[in-house]
């Protein structure tokens, strides 16, 4: 499986969002407003749109915010891969965004079949970050130039599509997709729904990221698996660097 896919071509990365306040009453009336108008279309069974601000309001770009992206790639050394991983994290949105946006414009212009690579990022990750840099007034580099593209014409290699077979009703969660494919769980302490708290009411930017950076690592695992390669090391895996912005 994935014979056509250069592993070292690939850019994987995970990104971690939070609400983009602390608390809906910290949100301008407009903002409240019209969270309440998109809390009563998309969960109109809970009623609270207060209490689903925290609850929800990550998922959002309108409503939320990117505190990490990590992301990282395979090296081939000595016939065999290793793997490299770089996160940008921190209460800078813009900053961390503008410096990722400059990873993947010198990535993409070194490697001639350079794609993304993630779970769910074709429907989450890559669209966020988009928007997120659209609103920080932030030039998108070639790769994510994207809007008008066919499906097939993204450069985008996405694992949960890949499991899927063509089967589009079907979603698998990476925590369950690892643990059928005997890969070590990436959610072996905190969820995406615990990251809203554990930013704004433990200010624990590093339990965040090191928690973005193992689902990176799971993906990588995964597409090792796909193409029936040998998994990652402890030591084969490689920290280049953390940029943390206030």
């Amino acid at each position: 499986m994935l014979n056509h896919v250069a592993l070292d071509q690939l850019l994987i990365l995970d990104i971690e969002t939070v609400p983009l306040v602390s608390s809906f009453s910290d949100l301008s009336t407009e903002m409240q407003y019209l969270w309440e108008e998109k809390f009563t279309k998309t969960a109109p069974e809970t009623g609270d749109a207060a209490a689903g601000y925290m609850e929800r309001a990550g998922i959002y770009a309108e409503f939320g915010k990117i505190v990490c992206i990590s992301a990282g790639f395979f090296h081939a050394d000595g016939g065999k891969y290793n793997f490299r991983m770089k996160s940008f994290s921190g209460d800078d949105e813009p900053q961390l965004l503008e410096e990722f946006l400059d990873l993947v414009q010198r990535f993409s212009l070194k490697f001639p079949r350079f794609q993304f690579a993630g779970h769910n990022i074709k429907e989450f990750d890559i669209p966020y970050i988009c928007r997120r840099s659209v609103i920080s007034s932030l030039i998108l580099p070639a790769a994510l130039q994207i809007h008008g593209m066919k499906p097939w014409e993204l450069p985008m290699l996405d694992t949960m599509q890949l499991w899927r077979f063509g089967d589009f009703k079907n979603y698998t969660s990476l925590k369950l997709l690892s643990a059928i494919m005997g890969i070590p769980s990436p959610k072996d302490d905190i969820d995406g729904s615990m990251v809203g708290k554990v930013y704004w009411e433990e200010k624990d930017i590093h339990r965040i990221t090191e928690y973005c950076q193992k689902d990176v690592v799971a993906v990588a695992q995964l597409l090792l698996k796909f193409k029936n390669l040998p998994l990652l090391e402890t030591e084969d895996i490689i920290m280049i660097g953390n940029s943390q912005g206030n």
